[in-house]
């Protein structure tokens, strides 16, 4: 009989131990480590390391070709796009999201097109009775759909049920947290049995063939609850995001090893299930005020798509001993250091003054690029001058207030010019490469861009006065 051994376990990051502690060492976290009993099966009665040897592999040359992977498309093109032209057979996908975001629709939508195709799909839920499941089916319209549906728990039960019939081409397990096999003495969804039942089903996919879909619940700091190996162990990691106050959804794949990584998919909740959208810059350009000052278009990219996004700037008087600095879909460090290039290398105001920064319709923007829009919006906000409407801005800012280069600029101005605009603020290197039907403007720096934006005067109040910026270079030079 194999020995059991009580261990302590951190369920935040999964570090064992051989005591308890009260604080992790290795991530920080208190009252995070708890006992745990696993059966080890290397170990006997005796305690003695088992004989059992292994066998030699044969070794391959470096050198070769290799097939590319087959596929099994869902019939949902964005899901498609995002696993890299669909599912691989044997791969295993690991789905994160918040709750209520819109995970168990897109798979049982994706699950009811491959089974109306003909395929063998089943869906296992542990969250959910099958009536529940059913009436979601109901209301997506994919009732008819052939999908084979369970409710259970057991890693063992499932597996063998899986073994006993037909070899499905994909399974969905909703959700791994809910999951619980014997190998492991500890409750649902611990590190000890997220990381089994996460093996066994590994193990049945690369011996069978199907490809199975695991979903992940996620922390209030938005990472996948359980040990951070599954995330290792699975073959690709994605993601959904969204704002419960926007229709739309994000799927972005931060790991793939069939496909591009940072890839998105666009989707947008409705009534009926999610809907596809074939242009997202459409979608979150269609209620841009182009009267107002403070709005700026940002030709932006993610993953290999291009995509166009409104900022929005607010810059108002403070009222307070510190001036407010408020960012929502931004880098807040990369604001403070856009707002201390324009102060230090520009001369703009812009210290004393409260500064709300947004970017329209819940997108979450990454990219070093959208300095520059970042900038526009700033100063137009300030100056109280509306930005042309037909004008697209990227670029990064340096700490000497130049305008970088950035990647894929040929994407950039393509999907500016399909979506209308006609002109593009950009830096010096990418001014060769617009497309005829768009007229690039190159600038160097900040500078450039406030006389391009106010070619007719600046404003006042606008920049420091001269004496303002003999005392600031008297003081650098000191």
């Amino acid at each position: 009989m194999a020995k059991r051994q009580p261990r302590y376990v951190c369920q935040e990051c999964g570090t064992v131990t051989n005591r308890w502690a009260g604080k992790c060492d290795n991530c920080g976290a208190w009252n995070s480590i708890s006992e745990e009993t696993v059966t080890d099966p290397i170990l006997a009665g005796t305690g003695k390391v088992s004989s059992v040897r292994g066998r030699p592999v044969k070794l391959e040359s470096l050198a070769g070709t290799s097939d590319e992977p087959p596929r099994l498309q869902t019939g949902i093109g964005e899901l498609d796009r995002v696993t890299g032209g669909g599912f691989v057979p044997g791969s295993v996908l690991l789905v994160g999201g918040d709750p209520g975001i819109g995970k168990s629709t897109l798979l049982l939508q994706a699950a009811a097109r491959l089974a109306m195709d003909g395929g063998h799909v089943v869906y296992i839920s542990g969250e959910e009775a099958i009536p529940q499941v059913r009436m979601r089916a109901e209301r997506l319209g994919a009732s008819g759909a052939p999908v084979a549906l369970a409710a259970e728990t057991c890693v063992e039960d499932i597996l063998a049920t899986l073994s006993a019939g037909p070899r499905p081409g994909l399974v969905i397990i909703d959700s791994i947290q809910t999951l619980w096999t014997s190998i492991a003495e500890s409750a649902p969804g611990t590190v000890s049995q997220v990381r089994a039942s996460a093996q066994a089903l590994i193990r049945y996919a690369k011996t069978s063939g199907a490809t199975v879909v695991l979903v992940g619940h996620v922390t209030k700091d938005g990472q996948i609850a359980g040990p951070r190996v599954v995330e290792h162990m699975v073959d690709a990691v994605i993601t959904f995001e969204g704002d419960g106050s926007h229709s739309f959804r994000l799927l972005r794949a931060t790991k793939n090893r069939f496909g591009p990584t940072d890839e998105i998919g666009v989707f947008e909740m409705t009534g009926s299930g999610l809907r596809e959208v074939d242009n997202p810059s459409q979608l979150f350009l269609g209620e841009r005020d182009t009267a107002s000052p403070g709005a700026a278009v940002f030709a932006g990219m993610e993953g290999t798509r291009p995509l166009l996004v409104e900022i929005q700037a607010l810059v108002a008087p403070s009222t307070l001993g510190t001036p407010r600095r408020a960012v929502v879909g931004w880098d807040s460090s990369r604001l403070a250091m856009v707002i201390a290039v324009l102060e230090a290398r520009c001369g703009v105001r812009l210290g004393s003054n409260d500064v709300y920064l947004a970017v329209a319709g819940g997108l979450r923007i990454t990219e070093p690029a959208a300095d520059l829009a970042v900038a526009a919006a700033l100063i137009s906000s300030l100056g109280g001058l509306a930005l042309p409407s037909d004008c697209v801005y990227f670029g990064e800012v340096s700490l000497s207030g130049r305008v970088r280069s950035v990647a894929h600029a040929a994407g950039r101005l393509k999907e500016a010019e399909k979506l209308g605009f006609g002109q593009a603020v950009v830096p010096e290197s990418v001014a060769t490469d617009s497309p005829k039907g768009l007229r690039t403007v190159a600038i160097g720096g900040l500078n450039d861009l406030i006389g391009r934006l106010f070619e007719d005067g600046e404003p006042d109040g606008l920049r420091g006065g001269d004496d303002d910026a003999s005392d600031r270079n008297h003081s650098a030079r000191s």
